[in-house]
């Protein structure tokens, strides 16, 4: 299967076993979100995107639709080649943690939004509330690892629950994801973290969720205990959130 410029290496989950096809396929989004078809023959290579704006636009067309083809979505977003004059004034970067950035709200169906990472920062391992994960790189590196659902991890929420007690999370995947690069992944697919591997150099990811959402869990990789997490922004529209709000927040999931 041809790839349509994203990596191949990254875009594995576009090529899953036949149980996994089915699980996608089942998906059903909440009320007035659009259904997601997985491996439907893609539409003809998308002609290349001149500018954010423009990819913006596009995914609202997109999103008009009642149902949405996974491939499509990561073509028209690997059409669009990073170029920091569009995205800069999105780009907010905290000192100690990474920051998520909204960009477009989209039509009620998605949000779209840009993380920044400095050197060394990372994510939890997380899952995604039953969305549907987009991450193209727009500068830098990061690594993506992907982990195994934990064996009854709906018993490890109890409070209390001993934090030894339980099982490291197994890893399946390690990806390298560089410029202009496009991942999916979905619950089906697993858990995942992501992390600037680079002990300098910072890294920027554009990111589409469908539906949006506010809250999801993360997990300890070494017990799989889970636990329940609020997810905001750094700032909105190139502008930021009030210091107070920020720093009454703690370091969320992506």
């Amino acid at each position: 299967m041809e790839t349509y410029g994203y990596n191949a290496a990254a875009s594995s989950a576009l090529l899953l076993p036949d149980m996994e096809i089915s699980a996608l396929q089942d998906v059903v989004l909440r009320s007035k979100l659009p259904s997601f078809e997985a491996l439907r023959p893609a539409r003809e290579p998308a002609a290349p995107i001149n500018g954010l704006d423009k990819l913006v636009q596009e995914l609202h067309r997109i999103f008009r639709d009642d149902v949405v083809n996974i491939e499509h979505v990561s073509e028209v977003m690997a059409s669009y080649q990073s170029n920091p004059a569009d995205w800069k004034k999105f780009a907010k970067f905290d000192r100690c943690r990474y920051t998520r950035n909204l960009v477009d709200e989209g039509n009620g169906k998605f949000n779209l939004m840009i993380l920044c990472w400095g050197p060394d920062h990372g994510s939890a391992v997380h899952d995604h509330a039953d969305a549907h994960c987009f991450m193209k790189m727009l500068q830098g590196t990061l690594s993506e690892v992907r982990f195994r659902w934990p064996d009854g991890d709906s018993q490890q929420d109890q409070e209390g629950e001993d934090d030894e007690a339980g099982r490291p999370l197994e890893e399946i995947s390690r990806t390298d994801l560089r410029l202009n690069d496009v991942c999916y992944i979905n619950d089906s697919m697993g858990l995942h973290r992501v992390e600037n591997p680079s002990h300098s150099d910072p890294a920027v990811s554009l990111h589409l969720y469908s539906p949006p959402f506010n809250s999801c869990s993360v997990f300890n990789q070494r017990t799989g205990k889970r636990s329940q997490c609020n997810v905001t922004f750094w700032s909105k529209r190139g502008k930021k959130i009030d210091k107070e709000a920020r720093s009454a927040t703690v370091p969320e999931d992506n």
